[in-house]
């Protein structure tokens, strides 16, 4: 969430009068000794080699007079070098904003500690930050704000802060019990499986939320690689797994929604003709598209899926929920800042975003939201609505659920229960095993699709470039595979051939004919299983392909038309062979007439003017 900031302060007389004296005092005890190491010692002892040091003053103006005077010219500079490295990068941060102000929270975030004497101390200790950082009002004892008039000082010699770093990235850690998904071919498989289901008729979704049901998602999750995260659906799953539900089988027909690869027709998913057209595309150009059209859209938000967490959508919390690609934008951004091919932890990330400014909102008012009950459950109490608790949530399932699913990253992960407990303080979280489904993910590389797909890289080239798999075509129609198959090729010979044990294929009638009335181009099919065999293609196997191509193309559609049952045969023969109706009919059987639809009117005045009349469809 974005960084408040306090009234600044406008001069150092103002600042130095909102503190107290017993702070003021051993403030100008510290200046004293940096001013002792910092004069030559001729100049600073007597004949005897002993200082006339001069008494303390005790009156809080005079005190505020002498540290004035101490934050000028070269003394100010000599204040400065006596600071160490934590308290100058206090300081560096503070200038790094318009209003001075010191932002505790987002500086221990950044470098994972705070400067001395700035702890939770109830009455902390004076330090020389003291001299630079001020309680904004009487009493405070939380120094946060520069005054304007020193920070116009300090800006002549203190360098701006350091950028933010990219998350720290490596290997995965040793001794967790993690489970690793490598997401950039398993994705491409993924397109077009789901892509053949929707195809088949199989998928159906709410016609209102247009989401998939758990039938649905059990079919997606029984064809994608390696099946869901979770085996959520298998019969065998404890009560634990089951309750998790699905990640990606959830996300693909959102995901193809979206990218309008597909639509709803009646209950169910029907392609588009970018849907039929992406069978047969570069699947990384599709998943590449997709994604960008994901960050787009307002079919979901993905917080709704984080459902422990109630009142986002009904009445007020609806209504301040902030619009979803603001969101996807700021997390996309993040994540294009990732090394490439190595693994970055979620804390690490998270922190990153605070830190570097990637800055989103999920709820503009988190009161509206709650866990169990909306009065004590509400997220508005402090440390309710934290980043981790609400934009990290978000944020973990717009990466678990949609951009590992899409192939952007490869994701190492636990079941959720337990591995998230920062939110175990908040009321209503006594009966809740985890927050999230997501909770588990614990670290994720952007892979090579990641990079193309986020526009890092300008073309795509695979982090494992896939093997071809050769083929072995004999007379009989069969196809032998001496290697496990691609995605892609394993989609390919789907199109034409049925699969009839590990590794052997045999070219179906049925299969080809669908395929060519979907716009198959036998001719690519052709191409594939030459550059696979080594050996010319077997007469029995063109002529196959050449025959299902004839046959897939003799019979053309002209058209919808009326099946229009006469009384008789005599009124059948009057009509197809009468002057003003025979050009508007053919005959079907004894009593059946043929009309096109696009005739029906005329039909229908003809056959009145010789005295026949046909009811309303």
């Amino acid at each position: 969430m974005a960084r408040t900031f306090s009234s600044p302060l406008t001069t150092v007389s103002e600042a130095l009068e909102l503190a107290s004296a017993d702070l003021l005092r051993p403030m100008l005890a510290l200046a004293s000794k940096v001013r002792r190491a910092a004069v030559d010692a001729a100049r600073r002892h007597d004949h005897d080699g002993k200082r006339a040091a001069a008494p303390p003053p005790r009156r809080k103006p005079d005190l505020i007079a002498e540290i004035q005077g101490l934050l000028r010219g070269d003394s100010l500079r000599g204040l400065w070098d006596a600071l160490d490295e934590t308290q100058q990068l206090a300081v560096r941060e503070a200038l790094g904003t318009p209003d001075g102000f010191f932002d505790r929270h987002h500086f221990q975030l950044k470098y994972g500690r705070l400067p001395a004497g700035f702890g939770a101390a109830a009455t902390p200790s004076a330090t020389l930050l003291h001299f630079f950082i001020y309680a904004p009002r009487r009493g405070g004892v939380d120094p946060t704000i520069v005054p304007l008039e020193l920070a116009g000082r300090l800006r002549g010699f203190v360098p701006p802060p350091p950028g933010a770093e990219a998350p720290a990235a490596g290997e995965l850690p040793e001794g967790v019990p993690l489970t690793r998904r490598d997401m950039e071919q398993a994705a491409q498989h993924d397109l077009l499986a789901v892509l053949r289901l929707i195809e088949a008729g199989r998928i159906a979704v709410g016609t209102s939320t247009r989401r998939p049901g758990t039938a649905a998602c059990q079919r997606i999750a029984e064809v994608l690689a390696d099946g869901d995260y979770f085996e959520w659906w298998a019969s065998r799953a404890p009560q634990r797994v089951r309750e998790i539900g699905p990640i990606r089988a959830f996300a693909w027909p959102c995901l193809v929604q979206a990218a309008r690869l597909a639509e709803l027709r009646g209950s169910k998913l029907a392609l588009t003709k970018a849907g039929r057209a992406a069978l047969h595309a570069p699947a990384a150009e599709t998943l590449r598209a997709t994604w960008k059209r994901w960050l787009g859209s307002k079919l979901l938000d993905e917080f709704n899926r984080v459902d422990a967490i109630k009142g986002q959508t009904r009445g007020s919390g609806r209504r301040t929920m902030t619009a979803v690609s603001g969101r996807r934008s700021a997390i996309a951004d993040a994540l294009s800042q990732c090394p490439v091919g190595r693994w970055v932890g979620f804390d690490d990330f998270g922190r990153f975003m605070q830190v570097a400014g990637f800055d989103f909102a999920v709820n503009r008012n988190p009161w509206n939201l709650y866990l169990a009950e909306p009065r004590y459950g509400s997220l508005g109490y402090d440390g309710s609505h934290e980043w981790a608790i609400v934009e990290g949530r978000y944020a973990l399932c717009l990466l678990f659920e949609y951009a590992a699913t899409l192939g952007l990253i490869d994701v190492a992960y636990t079941e959720p229960h337990g591995a998230r407990e920062n939110y175990t303080h908040m009321w209503g979280s006594d009966d809740l095993l985890y927050l999230s489904r997501y909770d588990g993910l614990h670290s994720f590389r952007l892979n090579a699709l990641g990079a193309y797909c986020l526009g890092i890289a300008d073309a795509y080239e695979a982090s494992t470039p896939a093997s071809r798999a050769a083929l072995t075509l004999y007379p009989d129609l069969s196809i032998h595979a001496d290697a496990p198959l691609s995605p892609g090729e394993r989609t390919m010979l789907e199109t034409y051939a049925a699969e009839e044990s590990d590794g052997v294929w045999r070219l179906d009638r049925d299969r080809a004919l669908a395929a060519i009335e979907d716009g198959h181009d036998p001719d690519e099919f052709r191409k594939f299983l030459a550059a696979r065999d080594y050996q010319p293609l077997p007469e029995t196997v063109d002529g196959f392909l050449q025959a299902v191509r004839r046959g897939a193309l003799a019979l053309k559609m002209r058209g919808t038309a009326l099946l229009v049952d006469c009384a008789d045969a005599e009124i059948a023969t009057r009509l197809a062979t009468g002057k003003r109706t025979a050009r508007l009919c053919l005959r079907a059987g004894e009593r059946l007439l043929a009309v096109p639809t696009a005739s029906e009117a005329a039909f229908r005045k003809a056959a009145r003017a010789m005295g026949y009349g046909m009811p309303p469809r």
